[in-house]
């Protein structure tokens, strides 16, 4: 069934029986969401969706992404939590384990609706939660007036390379540039021959292969590159690496879709690439893929209208609204127009999903600390051992 036919038909069936029951009082939906994009979304779809359930107002509230799954353990049981609220797909197995969502409405057929790789994300124990709103990775962002297309590298030792002639040409400036104390980004390191994170299928709960002999040697050539990007970790967080890249200071960055627009507004003329392969490799470098995802609460009292409201959002014109001001990648099959696009869809052929198990929670805190350890020059086997070991604790 069509989404849009799918919207209309659950919407129906809706008014039907708030009619047949009385209940046609006005709702409010809370929908909690972060700011800097998806906030004007949600503000946006929400009038579209009171338009067709004149009934149904809906109030956004500015929650970050990375603090909703903490603070909805405490809001919703408290009573004063959203109806619907976003959150990465790496934080479902504790929002499950904790009884804080509910299963997505029409599995079957949302499942069939969305990207394969959002369904098997949205997936704990064979049963679906939430509502995929974007997919997305990052890849290599490279600066058109520092590096001429063709010149950018598809291999890290190519990148390497490039960077040590363009550091030593151009002072001040930076061939390549990346937050090196990220998890989230130096997993690349430890992805060679196969090894993942948690295992193949990411739910291997005794053995992380965080600190394996593949996770090794990839960092180990990761602290290599600090002889291009010698700046210790604490110099080189999310916001110093956007700022320097936005203002000309390096040739290529690695972020994602969320930086599109921030580079746009800063006048820089570039392009996106798959990352580069590592030593021994012929492919891109596997990336973590993610999926932002909209959750009905556990704790709602207003279930149907939530789960509507859910629907509409992976219907394809709010896809393609959400798109047009975000930049993030649909959740669903469908052509969107950006120069940016190809770069990303290449990379996520070779990207897998975050793990969604709850021991991920404690992946961050310790991969960050490790990764940023490493660079600054700590023992790689004991930093990753003593990582594996926080994870697993």
């Amino acid at each position: 069934m069509k989404p849009r036919i799918l919207v209309l038909v659950c919407s129906l069936l809706l008014v039907f029986s708030l009619v047949t029951t009385g209940k046609t009082k006005e709702i409010t939906l809370t929908v909690w969401e972060s700011t800097a994009g998806p906030d004007e979304f949600i503000k946006q779809a929400g009038a579209a969706f009171t338009k067709l359930y004149p009934h149904i107002k809906i109030n956004y509230v500015n929650v970050e992404l990375g603090d909703s799954s903490g603070q909805i353990a405490l809001d919703g049981p408290a009573g004063v939590g959203p109806d619907l609220f976003a959150s990465p797909h790496d934080k479902l197995g504790e929002l499950v384990t904790g009884g804080h969502v509910l299963p997505t409405a029409d599995a079957q057929t949302i499942g069939a609706q969305v990207l394969e790789s959002c369904r098997t994300a949205l997936t704990y124990d064979g049963i679906m939660y939430g509502y995929p709103v974007s997919a997305e990775t990052y890849a290599l962002f490279y600066n058109k007036a520092l590096i001429n297309e063709k010149d950018v590298p598809t291999t890290w030792d190519e990148l390497k390379k490039f960077a040590a002639a363009f550091n030593k040409a151009n002072p001040g400036k930076y061939g390549f540039i990346m937050d090196v104390g990220n998890g989230y980004y130096t997993i690349i390191f430890t992805t060679s021959k196969g090894n993942r994170l948690f295992g193949p299928n990411g739910n291997d709960t005794s053995n992380t292969n965080i600190n394996s002999p593949a996770s090794v040697e990839g960092m180990k050539f990761f602290r290599s590159l600090r002889e291009i990007l010698d700046v210790p970790a604490a110099d080189l967080t999310t916001s110093i690496c956007d700022s320097v890249f936005a203002s000309g200071g390096a040739a290529m960055y690695i972020t994602g879709l969320w930086n599109v627009a921030n580079f746009e507004n800063a006048g820089l003329d570039f392009g996106v690439a798959p990352l580069p392969a590592l030593p021994g490799n012929n492919t891109p470098v596997a990336s973590f893929s993610g999926v932002r995802s909209m959750f009905v609460s556990a704790y709602t009292n207003y279930q149907e209208e939530a789960e509507l409201f859910a629907k509409f959002l992976v219907t394809e014109e709010m896809q393609r609204l959400r798109f047009d001001i975000t930049g993030t990648l649909p959740a669903i099959p469908m052509k969107v127009e950006s120069p940016y696009i190809d770069g990303f869809l290449k990379q996520l052929e070779h990207a897998f999903p975050m793990p969604s198990i709850p021991q991920m929670g404690a992946y961050w805190d310790a991969m960050n600390a490790a990764s940023a350890n490493i660079w600054d020059g700590a023992d790689i086997q004991g930093e990753l051992d003593a990582c594996n070991a926080a994870i697993l604790r």
